[in-house]
């Protein structure tokens, strides 16, 4: 390796590694804030959060490549235009695109490792971390209890604590409770209202050392409940306590009530429920996938106009051979029967009115069933091209961030993170519209998919050439020159204007 290429290179990773990670933790924050309420009073373990962060910083990294490489390439070739490197390799016979090729064969294996990550890695992210924050997201807060306020999360309980006195310290059974009562619910299905009431002065609240059942220590209370004579509780299929039924009062000083904390925590779901997801497949399966769904659609579609025929009645269909009905006139020699026929032919209108709703909303449920089905060939069609546009578009961004940096010659973390910001807003909005435009059938799939490198490809191009000529394209002077002259050729034209008007007028 030549020494112009390790001097590039350089330059490259360090800012490539900290815009990567830069972004990754942009995206991760964005996660956090979104799903903030989800998380509070979760009470989740650090390797529980720390394995949805890193599911989620997979899945962040195609995005953040192309913008790590953007911004990495383009301080890159500022800072050597910046400090005339540039200009002495040129001044040296080395061409822009010779000093860019050690870069441009980075970019392709950044490319290429973003398509293999996007087919291979990415699926596996998505499953794992999208199942993982469904649990959490249908996971129960942890008990917290607030003064004056009943909590009903516990099954089968209602706890309502008046007063909360803090110990000062930690403390193993937990802040002293003043004033606790709780209800016991039954949890058979049969029974309603509350049967068993406890009523403590004070007491604590605590977990065992395994988190699986909750410990109520009480203090100076009684324990009511409602009891039939035989001592089990005994109660009508209304609720209602039968006759004979009586009230037992138990007082204690010290007594401990151990609820079951089994509905607690995170329970994890089958991860086959996830799988039918666009996002959870490669390339292969959503091909295959794709193709299935197409075979269905047009199966669907070639039976609805067989299916359709039950809806039509053909019971009052003539033949156009035949000859013209006769009109029959009433009179005494009519039959009854014929005359009662006759009466009926009117209910022929309201009948072919009903058959005609009913083929009207056939139509339209088939049409709106049809229209699902080809909604969702598009979006695999459209996972499918993502798994290269995404990685296309590395290398899109490298052609527009290594000609900007020659163009504008200014490294840092200045004007190179705003003009990269500016090109990957362009790329994320293209992409999102394209998408949109594609999913709702407005413009073919593939267009919509690579709607963004389409654009921006050629505007690579673009700059890439101005940057070989040594264009000074955002250089100010050179726009304020282009003014004046343009201010100096107008004023021009206005004199000769003026100098023909006064001609035409002497010779007039």
């Amino acid at each position: 390796m030549k020494k112009i290429d390790k001097l590039v290179l350089n330059s490259f990773w360090g800012p490539f590694f900290l815009t990567l990670g830069v972004v990754i933790f942009i995206f991760l924050m964005r996660l956090l804030m979104f799903y903030i309420d989800d998380f509070v009073s979760k009470d989740l373990d650090l390797a529980t959060f720390g394995r949805l962060l890193f599911y989620f910083s997979l899945l962040t990294i195609p995005t953040a490549l192309p913008l790590a490489v953007l911004l990495s390439s383009l301080m890159t070739f500022g800072n050597l235009g910046e400090f005339f490197e540039l200009t002495a390799m040129k001044s040296a016979g080395i061409s822009l695109t010779r000093a860019m090729r050690p870069l441009l064969v980075v970019a392709v294996g950044i490319s290429s490792f973003s398509f293999w990550f996007n087919n291979s890695v990415s699926p596996w992210a998505n499953l794992k971390g999208y199942s993982l924050l469904y649990d959490i997201k249908t996971a129960k807060a942890t008990l917290s209890l607030k003064e004056g306020i009943f909590y009903n999360d516990l099954p089968g309980y209602s706890i309502k604590v008046d007063h909360k006195v803090k110990t000062g310290k930690e403390s193993t059974t937990g802040d002293l409770l003043k004033g606790l009562v709780i209800y016991k619910h039954p949890t058979n299905g049969l029974e309603t209202g509350n049967r068993e009431i406890i009523l403590a002065d004070s007491g604590r609240m605590y977990t065992d050392k395994d988190r699986t059942y909750l410990v109520f220590q009480l203090f100076n209370g009684n324990d009511y409940q409602e009891y039939s004579g035989n001592g089990t509780v005994s109660y009508a299929s209304n609720g209602t306590p039968v006759k004979g039924a009586e009230f037992v009062r138990n007082g204690f000083k010290d007594y401990r009530l151990v609820i079951s904390l089994e509905s607690f925590g995170i329970k994890r779901t089958d991860e086959n429920q996830f799988e039918y997801h666009e996002y959870m497949k490669d390339l292969k399966q959503l091909s295959d996938l794709t193709d299935s769904l197409r075979k269905d659609y047009r199966n669907t579609s070639l039976s609805v106009a067989n299916t359709s025929r039950q809806y039509y009645n053909y019971q009052f269909k003539t033949n156009v051979t035949t000859k013209p009905a006769v009109v029959v006139k009433d009179g005494k020699w009519i039959d009854s029967l014929l005359k009662k026929q006759n009466l009926a032919q009117p209910d022929l209108a309201q009948a072919a009115y009903s058959q005609a709703q009913n083929i009207l909303s056939y139509a339209t449920s088939n049409v709106n069933y049809l229209t699902e089905k080809e909604k969702n060939v598009w979006k695999y069609q459209l996972e499918s091209n993502h798994k290269f546009t995404q990685a296309i578009s590395v290398f899109v961004m490298f052609l527009i961030g290594a000609s900007m940096g020659a163009i504008i010659k200014k490294g840092g973390f200045g004007l190179p993170v705003l003009v990269s910001i500016v090109f990957f807003i362009f790329l994320y909005v293209l992409t999102l519209t394209g998408d949109k435009y594609a999913k709702d059938g407005l413009i073919w799939v593939p267009l919509g998919a690579w709607m963004a490198n389409l654009v921006l490809f050629p505007v690579g191009l673009f700059l890439m050439q101005r940057a070989r000529h040594d264009s000074r394209l955002f250089d100010g002077d050179v726009y304020r020159i282009a003014w004046e002259r343009v201010k100096q050729k107008w004023a021009t034209y206005r004199l000769q204007v003026q100098e023909a008007r006064l001609k035409s007028s002497n010779n007039g």
